[in-house]
């Protein structure tokens, strides 16, 4: 997040401009480009907001994101629509992807006003995978997965006692949509907006780009100050979104200009997208030949975290820090860079396959 009081255009120490001074309070918008409003909602977890923008359309206005369904949201969605979006009607609302702060209020706005849902298909039909699923009993296959990466038996009897928390943030959602592909391009108030697909931080994220003036609405594929998180679960314990996520850096690198405005899911608008971006990928580089030095020795994947996060992880996190290392762990084992061995109790560990020591 921006620094506060940071004067609009400053500059900050990795190549990035903040065109803004401000952050829209709650139920308040401030306009970033021609006809393109930043809304901001609050979130009750340590990362406490998500942006939404409201793209005018016409007489209306198309929404992208809709924050957590918590009665604040709710409140400060009544407040903004009927004060900045000055009670003109929602023609579309397009979700960037299936995370419970981007589409937690997709049903509630979708049912309220009438206008149709927009998002790709994986990111869809996730999401109601994830409702359903959710709603019955925690499955025996997590708990293997968690006790692979080393969990304890009270850890995996919490997860157990905590789950279904996704359907807890989520209105029901629609039950039908109109699927976004990357390279569609939709007209929305008279401009030509394509969508840009990546993944790895989720199946299908969707991004949209209006060309004629470089303004490119992110989600959570670029963000300024954090890294999105990049997580292996249980319902595809093999997956490499790592991989996906890094090709995602990459084709972004070049599709985009470096003065493009990102329009970001958390934190603030900025310029930099090249230098953002190589960061990203940078970072993840580096934890990747922390994670093989510690891989000399046989680890468990919670035995990866300092070498993944650069500092300790408490339990409050346990399950995204999991997903995360665990990622990392499957990259460099696609890659023949690590192999794994389970033992008698469940538990996987990994050692580094023996490299060269300048590739380490």
């Amino acid at each position: 997040m921006a620094d506060e009081g940071a004067a609009a255009g400053a500059r900050d120490a990795r190549g990035l401009t903040y065109p803004f001074d401000r952050a829209p309070a709650p139920g308040d918008a401030v306009e970033v480009a021609p006809g393109v409003l930043w809304l901001r909602f609050a979130l009750p977890f340590q990362l406490d907001h998500v942006n939404a923008y409201a793209v005018r359309d016409g007489d209306g206005w198309t929404l992208v994101d809709t924050g957590l369904r918590t009665p604040d949201t709710v409140a400060a969605w009544e407040a903004a629509l009927a004060g900045p979006l000055e009670g003109r009607p929602i023609t579309r609302l397009v979700c960037t992807h299936m995370h419970p702060d981007h589409i937690g209020l997709a049903g509630w706005l979708c049912e309220r006003s009438g206008a149709p849902l927009w998002m790709s298909r994986l990111e869809y039909v996730s999401a109601r995978m994830l409702a359903a699923e959710e709603a019955g009993d925690a499955p025996e296959d997590g708990a293997a997965f968690f006790r692979a990466a080393g969990w304890t038996e009270e850890q995996i009897a919490r997860w157990r006692a905590d789950y279904g928390g996704f359907g807890k943030g989520v209105a029901p959602m629609p039950r039908s949509y109109r699927r976004l592909s990357d390279g569609d391009v939709i007209g929305i108030g008279g401009d030509d907006w394509t969508v840009a697909v990546g993944s790895g931080h989720s199946p299908e994220h969707v991004c949209l780009w209006r060309r004629s003036d470089d303004v490119f609405l992110a989600g959570d594929q670029i963000l300024p100050r954090i890294s999105s998180n990049v997580s292996v679960w249980p319902t595809e314990p093999l997956a490499d979104p790592l991989g996906d996520w890094m090709a995602s850096l990459d084709r972004l690198r070049g599709l985009l200009p470096d003065g493009a405005l990102i329009l970001p899911a958390h934190g603030e608008p900025f310029h930099g997208a090249h230098a953002r971006l190589e960061a990203l990928k940078r970072g993840h580089e580096t934890a990747l030949k922390r994670l093989e030095r510690t891989l000399r020795q046989p680890s468990r994947v919670i035995d990866g975290f300092s070498a993944v996060f650069g500092r300790a992880v408490g339990d409050g996190v346990l399950g995204m820090a999991t997903g995360e290392a665990q990622a990392h762990l499957n990259y460099l084992e696609r890659r023949g860079r690590a192999r794994r061995t389970r033992d008698e109790n469940g538990v996987d560990w990994w050692t580094a396959v023996e490299q060269d020591e300048e590739t380490i």
